[in-house]
């Protein structure tokens, strides 16, 4: 797998939402960030040092767990997320 930056807008023109992904496939969220010129070399700085240490991380037995019970709430369409990921399936 190749290594990635991924920058989406969040909200706006003004804020973005700043991913990277290592050669595992390990997603790494650094936020959400007003981007200038700055900010693009922080990004690649953080990057650089997330790429430098990257180890696969092993599935523990509770995210393995959780992501099964997801994985039947969907089946049964008891799973229900707005445009930002936030949970609206009436049980909070």
């Amino acid at each position: 797998m190749s290594r990635k930056i991924i920058i989406d807008k969040y909200q706006g023109n003004t804020n973005y939402s700043v991913h990277v992904i290592d050669s595992f496939g390990q997603e790494h969220h650094l936020g959400y960030l007003g981007i200038t010129f700055h900010t693009f070399t922080e990004i690649d700085v953080l990057a650089e040092k997330i790429w430098s240490n990257e180890v696969k991380q092993e599935i523990d037995s509770m995210s393995l767990a959780i992501s099964n019970c997801i994985e039947l709430d969907k089946k049964a369409g008891l799973h229900f997320t707005d445009s930002r990921g936030n949970h609206r399936d009436g049980l909070d």
